[in-house]
């Protein structure tokens, strides 16, 4: 199930099916994200005409291209490479004509690799308010509201500097919700959310600093362009993936191996370990009466839980989940789990996820693991890890969120 979500997201099958009309002058192509070097890959394959462009993805996941160049950056924390790849791209795009096209091949994690601080910051005042933001619990949509004022390029002002080259976003969506402003921050669409929105959620979640940071928000001095805006006029938004159409083909094999499916949402938030008590209820109904499914069933969702850090652990959102279910089911006869990033990465780390299994509490104990001690420090990696049961794929070369199925069997 899980390799059939990630198959449903590759760009070399999807991006070839949403090609921009030829302009009369240059084909510019950029874009950002962990999907984005494979999204270039099957563009040149598939375009006839001449190009040019540069795409920024994270470090690990580049695919060689003939005629567009592919750079490497940090993601969760942007590094100076990722800012010198968007000021590259901003320079790219500058000085088009309406004659010009302008291809953005967006994909989940463009928002820390297009790192391009609005005047006044630095490249240190992002990265700390990056972690800041992993560690304080915030949703994705709340984290890429405050990227977009603190950036040159985010919330559609990307486009601004492109104006007047007509512009063809191709996105693969890892948000809840599929909406075109929170993926990778939105670089080429209009922003609904302003200074204020960013103001209110680092209040919200006791975010102090860095003094540039507040200082920048507080002057409100360059307001990202907004729906409605002409600026947007005559430009295309294609979703070429999305959460649903994975969990959907996650479902088709769960259903082929005569195991009934059930997909509850792709967009389920929230703290991740207080979705893994929800969810372990409802494999103890199932278990218990059949319902909402009854045995055997697979419980699909997707989405992008949140995970904030109190202890000395590492976080990941998919490894807390695990973590928190295992917990939570007791060792529950007949219930499996898997739980995992699409992308192949689980936060910072190079693991997508990992596996529950009804004697995971048991074998941890064997080793002398405590699991209620490790979920409370946050170490759903160093847990996995021990156990033998984390999901390591590499590089995925997309990103359509996480994927989490409850595999329920008959006792």
């Amino acid at each position: 199930m899980f390799r059939a979500a990630v198959a449903a997201a590759d760009p070399a099958l999807l991006v070839p099916r949403f090609l921009p009309a030829r302009p009369k002058g240059r084909t510019v192509v950029i874009g950002a994200g962990k999907g984005s070097a494979a999204m270039a890959r099957a563009f040149e394959l598939a375009w006839d005409g001449p190009l040019e462009g540069l795409v920024v993805t994270r470090y690990g996941h580049g695919v060689p291209c003939d005629r567009i160049e592919i750079v490497e950056a940090a993601h969760p924390v942007p590094d100076a490479a990722g800012r010198a790849a968007a000021g590259r791209i901003l320079a790219m795009v500058r000085g088009l004509t309406a004659d010009d096209l302008v291809v953005a091949l967006i994909s989940g994690g463009g928002s820390a690799l297009l790192a391009a601080p609005a005047d006044g910051l630095t490249l240190e005042d992002k990265q700390a308010i990056n972690r800041s933001l992993l560690r304080s619990g915030a949703d994705i949509g709340e984290m890429n509201t405050v990227r977009k004022h603190l950036s040159a390029v985010k919330g559609g002002r990307l486009a601004a500097a492109a104006a007047p080259a007509r512009i063809a976003t191709l996105l693969i969506s890892d948000v809840p919700g599929d909406e075109p402003g929170v993926i990778a921050s939105g670089p080429t669409v209009p922003d609904p959310t302003t200074f204020a929105d960013a103001r209110a959620i680092l209040a919200r979640y006791g975010i102090v600093g860095p003094p540039a940071v507040i200082a920048h928000l507080e002057r409100a001095a360059d307001e990202t362009p907004k729906p409605g805006d002409p600026l947007f006029a005559g430009h295309e938004v294609h979703m070429i993936a999305t959460p649903q159409r994975s969990l959907e083909a996650a479902a088709a094999v769960a259903r082929a191996a005569g195991v009934t499916p059930l997909i509850l949402s792709d967009c389920i938030e929230g703290e991740a370990r207080e979705v893994a008590r929800v969810l372990c209820g409802i494999a103890r109904q199932a278990k218990a009466y059949g319902q909402p499914v009854p045995a055997p069933a697979a419980i699909i969702s997707g989405g992008e839980t949140t995970v904030t850090v109190r202890g000395q652990g590492r976080g990941g959102r998919n490894v807390e989940f695990l973590l928190g279910l295992a917990v939570a089911l007791r060792g529950l006869p007949g219930v499996w789990a898997v739980a995992g990033d699409t992308d192949g990465v689980d936060g910072a780390e190079e693991v997508a996820g990992a596996f529950v299994t009804p004697d995971t509490l048991a074998r941890a104990r064997a080793l002398g693991i405590d699991s209620a001690a490790s979920l409370a420090d946050n170490d759903g990696h160093g847990y996995f890890e021990a156990l033998g049961d984390r999901l390591v794929t590499g590089p995925t070369l997309t990103n359509v969120n996480d994927f989490r199925a409850l595999l329920i069997l008959p006792s």
